[in-house]
C-alpha cells in the first residue's frame, strides 16, 4: 500500500519477497579459476587429478572434459607429449584478468 507522500507499508497478508540464492559457479569456471592461481606455466592431466577442486576432480574423464573445453576457449594449449596416454597443456594467462570468464 502506498501514501501519497511515497511510504510504503508491508502487511501480514502480503506475500514475503523471494531471497535468490547465490548460483554454483559452472565446473569450467572453478577450472579456470584454480588455472589462473597455478604457479607454474603448464599442468598435466595427474596434476588436474591431484589438486583441482575437489568438485572437478571427482571424476577422471571430466577432468578431461573440462580441459577440453578450456582448451576451445584459448585458456589452455595442449603441448604434445612423449607418450599418448599422457596429457599436458600449457595456461594461457591474460593480462589483465578481473574475474575471467570461460566464454572469453
Amino acid at each position: 500500500m502506498r501514501k501519497k507522500n511515497g511510504e510504503t507499508f508491508a502487511f501480514a497478508d502480503e506475500p514475503k519477497p523471494e531471497i535468490k540464492q547465490p548460483q554454483k559457479p559452472l565446473p569450467e569456471q572453478l577450472l579456470l579459476n584454480f588455472l589462473q592461481k597455478w604457479r607454474q606455466p603448464t599442468i598435466t592431466s595427474k596434476q588436474l587429478y591431484q589438486y583441482a577442486p575437489h568438485s572437478i576432480r571427482s571424476d577422471r574423464e571430466n577432468v578431461i572434459k573440462l580441459a577440453g573445453i578450456l582448451e576451445q576457449y584459448g585458456w589452455l594449449n595442449r603441448i604434445p607429449t612423449r607418450q599418448r596416454n599422457w596429457r599436458q597443456w600449457q595456461i594461457v594467462r591474460k593480462d589483465p584478468v578481473i574475474y575471467p570468464k570461460v566464454a572469453g
